[in-house]
């Protein structure tokens, strides 16, 4: 067994629970949350998950209980967390895995064989707390869906013909990084050529263009330096979509309040007019 916050999961974690896997047959990681972190324990599940899913041999078990962190918090603190383990474990683990001063008492409580692993964190000297602090300079130790949640997004909105596409590349080869193309364009020349004729948008096209935007975005921010540029977001889907049809699907505007950006670039109307078909 392996248990721990995984807030979130990053290389050492990684390592832990590699090393656990090559020592046993069947290996449980237990990812246990409380209702007040920055992170939903869900989303660290899920990201296991994702992350580890390729090998049979290890189940993700998602572990909620409000338990004390530390012995002082409560009298009780190790028989709450045995527990907790007995509780969530189909099968009582034989063997816990840590990388922390607390694995041997803890095993001791739980009546398992304690194995440690790079205790001092000399392999991957990086911790839950020193990411949360300062995500960008932990970069490489972030699996991918890890580093799409802490991802800085830039998004470059404003006008049609106002050079968002050409400053979005450029500032991502300037900053060495990847950067979100405009969904809609594609989508639409996708259209054009199965049919053979000019299709302007419908609202019919809203959502699947709003989906695809999400979607695109989030599957770079995965490939990013740490840094994404974005050519357009779900606002200007909304204002598009409202402007035009005189409403909007509902989640795209919730879903336009709820992404996050670290900063937001307007583009001025000051350079040519560059017509086609596509623009209005």
């Amino acid at each position: 067994m392996v248990l721990g916050k995984f807030l979130p999961p990053h290389a050492g974690h990684l390592h832990l629970i590699e090393f656990a896997r090559a020592r046993c047959e069947r290996l449980l990681v237990l990812a246990c949350s409380l209702k007040s972190e920055p992170i939903a324990g869900q989303v660290r599940a899920a990201w296991l998950r994702e992350i580890l899913g390729a090998d049979d041999g290890i189940e993700v078990i998602h572990v909620t209980d409000e338990n004390p962190q530390y012995p002082h918090e409560h009298p009780d603190f190790w028989a709450i967390w045995r527990t907790t383990v007995e509780r969530a474990c189909p099968r009582y683990p034989q063997v816990i895995f840590t990388s922390e001063d607390y694995g041997e008492p803890f095993a001791r409580v739980l009546g398992m064989e304690h194995v440690a692993c790079d205790i001092g964190r000399e392999r991957f000297p990086v911790s839950g707390s020193a990411i949360r602090r300062r995500p960008l300079a932990h970069w490489r130790f972030l699996p991918k869906p890890v580093r799409a949640w802490f991802a800085r997004r830039v998004v470059i909105t404003g006008p049609e013909s106002t050079g968002k596409s050409t400053l979005a590349e450029t500032l991502a080869r300037r900053l060495d990084t990847v950067w979100v193309p405009e969904f809609a364009r594609g989508y639409l020349d996708e259209l054009n050529a199965r049919r053979q004729a000019p299709h302007f948008v419908q609202y019919e096209d809203i959502e699947p263009i709003a989906r695809g935007q999400v979607a695109s975005e989030d599957a770079l921010a995965r490939d990013c330096n740490g840094l994404l540029i974005c050519d357009t977001d779900l606002h200007v889907t909304s204002v598009y979509s409202h402007f035009y049809f005189r409403r909007c699907p509902p989640w795209v505007d919730e879903e336009a309040k709820r992404r996050p950006y670290a900063r937001h670039l307007f583009c001025e109307i000051d350079t040519p007019w560059v017509a086609d078909a596509q623009r209005d």
